[in-house]
């Protein structure tokens, strides 16, 4: 392959200071032609290698610039991007942020135009490099990045994004998967899933191995047939699984000289916890945050264990506890806080400093009067949409005046409502004292994001984590400490071997459970370890040397924000000699890529770091909700929605029609269905029963109509009787004359299938409807603004749109599933 000449190098430089994520390529439909893309991503142990080419020609007769605009994970690093046009290859070379950023800023003197790139999203980042290409020339674009998969709610997730914009005639990603421990799960999910496209989905799988190919032809990539040069491809495609856990102690992997143990033991009990929730009130809060913000607290303090405490402190200008002590997590006590919570009003100001010192010395209190069960676990859980307006304002002093009240005792964990609120300094916050900062996006669904927070820390297993190896046998060994140990996650170290090394490595990690000290005891034979990475079609060669680099930066890069000036240097240097070592674009990094001669625009795309994306608003999309599983029996459940997908390995896709809101008029039932019919008929509300698709699929829809009438009349709530489907006489008849508060609609214990639902006597209509399988685990609740969907404690909104299918591992569900109605606006 051929490099540009000297004479040809020298014209213009584009620099990439930082990047992330997958791939988008715009460019002018019948002149610009995508004619190839493909994405071949390769996770071993957990680390993720991803090379995404994209080839495109010009069938213009003039000259034409074309865009490359890419996405790719938050927490992702860049290791290469090379653009090749005729023949000749424009390769990128990491270099120090500031020598970059030299030549970017030469460029702008010369002036020359400059386009500075940084845009993120809730999970991914984006960058773009735009090239001029000559008519009938070819151009190839290669991107290539790698992460570290984060075990979160019990599954790693892969996430890649999906764009073309056009019809592509080569569409093809392979994603392969090796784990040494064993796959326990494997689900695939894609928000652009269509009956056709889910033809071209295959997944493979053994016990250590799983393969899945999404190669679609272009007659399954159009939209529709009046739209035959539109792609239905846009939007994301997710892989999901989790491994095999058989030792307690964890699973210690060898490849190449380096080693990383990954430590997530199961059957543990939940340590009972202390946490105080510290809710900001002040009048940046009102309207939807507020409200949003009383719906979270309400469904987390159900949520609390039997054995915890708990209080909350709601602060404007001045904190106020709503009990002076904590207490204890009873029916009663939770009761009495949901009526608490529910009338938090927001106005005033935001006096962060006070609201923080009150929790400590609550927690402080209830210790010194020995109210704290022995063996708990104390966390102080910060809610906030802004920067502190009143009493001490310096964020300085606040991190300072806190870190010193909590002294080591307690985890703080902070949570930024918006962009309005310096994240930064909610990051150092939490950092300094033991836990981690998050952004809450203003959407439909915040109250969702804050309770899946909640459910990262609902249930501490271990505390004081520290990992043990022999001395002589290891070195530069990463983080190897840890504060808290939660349900569903993994606590992950890595390091390099010593040259003598023995022939079975040892490790030992000690910690806390409830009311004892544990040590667990694992062994790795290293020429066993070393022998499983040998497949060369599924590992990337050296990854565990990589895995290592990239988790020594990210913890480097942590350290930086919470440390003293004094030692950031050193760390930074660091930082910055392993960045450029192993080619990551990182905040201290950047990649610098020659263009052709003559071609006058330099570019420049940053590494989004969450402090600088203030004011910054990102809405998520309303798009189609598929999902895939392998390795178990699979359930079918539909019905209206719009964000994030599942799909099948099953062919044929059911019930494309209408998502309803929930008031859709004059829409069709399917074929073997029949409408459930409430009285009076101003009220049309139906309940559909489905017959089994097969053994394995079970179809749910959420539709319901409503009168024109925009300000029904008062009404007594309608009896509603449901026609079971086929040949049966029998009917189902749901009174809700005498009902108060959320009724029980339907049960049917032997299936495993409950319907509850909220009817609004006033407004004559549901509020919302749920419906809960218990084989396999998952609820739909379907409301005016969206349908939520619950599953191993991981919760998903999704907007009104089209339909939402599902499924998923689990048990053959014999019988019929059964639908309900909601309401919608």
């Amino acid at each position: 392959m051929k490099t540009p000449a000297p004479g040809r190098a020298c014209g213009i430089v584009l620099v990439l200071l930082s990047l992330a994520t997958l791939q988008t390529l715009r460019a002018q439909k019948n002149d610009i032609d995508i004619y190839s893309l493909t994405v071949d991503s390769r996770v071993s142990s957990r680390f993720a290698h991803t090379v995404v080419t994209s080839r495109v020609v010009n069938k213009a007769s003039t000259l034409q610039e074309v865009t490359f605009q890419m996405e790719l994970p938050k927490k992702a690093f860049i290791t290469n991007f090379s653009m090749i046009i005729d023949g000749v290859t424009y390769p990128g070379n990491i270099k120090e942020k500031a020598a970059a950023q030299e030549q970017y800023s030469a460029a702008v003197e010369r002036g020359e135009s400059a386009g500075l790139v940084k845009a993120t999203g809730r999970k991914t980042e984006q960058f773009q490099v735009s090239v001029s290409v000559a008519p009938a020339a070819k151009i190839t674009f290669e991107l290539v990045y790698e992460e570290l998969l984060v075990r979160h709610l019990g599954a790693y997730e892969l996430l890649l994004k999906v764009q073309p914009q056009q019809l592509v005639k080569h569409l093809q990603m392979d994603i392969y998967i090796f784990e040494p421990q064993g796959i326990s799960f494997l689900e695939t999910e894609s928000t652009f899933m269509t009956n056709e496209l889910a033809e071209a989905l295959t997944t493979s799988q053994n016990k250590t191995k799983a393969h899945v190919r999404f190669k679609p032809m272009l007659s399954q990539q159009q939209k529709s047939p009046e739209q035959q040069q539109d792609t239905v491809l846009d939007g994301n495609f997710i892989v999901r699984y989790d491994v095999d856990r058989t030792l307690s102690g964890g699973s210690i992997q060898i490849e190449n000289g380096y080693f990383v143990h990954y430590f997530a033991p199961e059957h543990l009990a939940t340590i009972p916890k202390n946490v105080i929730f510290v809710i900001d009130k002040s009048g940046s809060m009102s309207g939807r945050k507020i409200q949003q913000t009383r719906e979270a607290l309400i469904k987390i303090l159900g949520d609390l264990g039997p054995r915890d405490q708990f209080n909350l402190i709601s602060f404007s200008g001045e904190a106020t506890p709503w009990k002076p002590q904590l207490v204890a997590a009873s029916a009663e006590n939770v009761n009495e806080a949901k009526s608490y919570a529910t009338a938090i009003q927001a106005q005033g100001g935001t006096n962060i400093n006070d609201a923080i010192l009150m929790a400590v010395q609550l927690l402080e209190r209830a210790n010194r009067e020995e109210l704290l069960p022995a063996g708990s676990v104390t966390l102080i859980i910060l809610l906030t949409d802004g920067d502190p307006t009143v009493g001490e304002t310096n964020p300085s002093k606040i991190q300072k005046n806190v870190q010193e009240a909590i002294d080591g005792q307690h985890s703080l964990f902070c949570l930024g409502f918006g962009f309005d609120v310096s994240y930064a300094f909610l990051e150092k916050l939490a950092l300094d004292n033991g836990g981690l900062a998050r952004r809450i996006y203003e959407d439909s669904d915040s109250a969702l994001q804050l309770q899946d927070f909640y459910q990262e820390v609902a249930n501490p297993l271990m505390t004081s984590v520290a990992f043990e190896y022999p001395s002589n046998t290891v070195e530069a060994v990463t983080q190897d400490a840890f504060r808290l140990f939660f349900k569903g996650s993994e606590l992950v170290v890595a390091g390099k071997l010593r040259d003598q090394s023995p022939d079975v490595f040892s490790a030992k990690v000690r910690g806390q459970l409830h009311m004892e000290n544990i040590t667990f005891v694992t062994e790795s034979r290293v020429a066993e370890q070393e022998e499983a990475f040998w497949s060369p079609r599924y590992i990337f060669h050296s990854f565990m040397e990589r895995l290592w680099a990239y988790l020594t930066i990210q913890q480097l890069l942590e350290q930086i924000v919470s440390t003293l000036d004094a030692e950031k240097q050193a760390l930074e240097a660091r930082a910055l000699n392993l960045s450029l070592s192993y080619s990551f674009v990182t905040p201290l990094t950047s990649m610098v890529i020659t263009k052709p001669e003559g071609q006058e625009q330099s570019q420049v795309a940053e590494k989004p770091v969450e402090n600088e994306n203030r004011h910054r608003n990102v809405h998520s999309g309303h798009t189609l909700f598929r999902y895939h599983s392998v390795g178990g029996k699979a359930s079918r459940v539909s019905g209206g929605s719009s964000a994030d997908p599942v799909f099948s390995k099953r062919r044929g896709w059911r019930g494309q029609g209408p998502p309803g809101p929930l008031h859709p008029p004059h829409l069709p039932y399917p074929p073997h269905r029949t409408p459930w019919r409430p009285t009076p008929p101003d009220v049309m509300s139906r309940l559909s029963a489905t017959s089994f698709l097969d053994e394995h699929d079970m179809d749910l829809r959420i539709k319901e109509t409503t009168t024109a009438s925009p300000h029904p009349a008062p009404i007594q709530p309608p009896s509603v009787i449901l026609l079971l489907p086929g040949q049966s006489v029998d009917r189902l008849c749901v009174d809700l004359k005498r009902s108060q508060g959320p009724t029980n609609l339907l049960s049917d214990p032997g299936q495993g299938i409950e319907v509850t639902g909220h009817y609004e006597t006033e407004k004559a209509h549901f509020s919302w409807i749920e419906v809960t399988f218990k084989k396999p685990q998952l609820q739909v609740r379907a409301s005016p603004e969206h349908v939520v969907v619950t599953r191993n404690r991981r919760s998903s909104a999704y907007k009104w749109k089209k339909t939402l299918y599902s499924v998923m591992p689990g048990p053959v569900l014999p019988g019929r599933a059964l639908g309900a109605p909601g309401s919608s606006r």
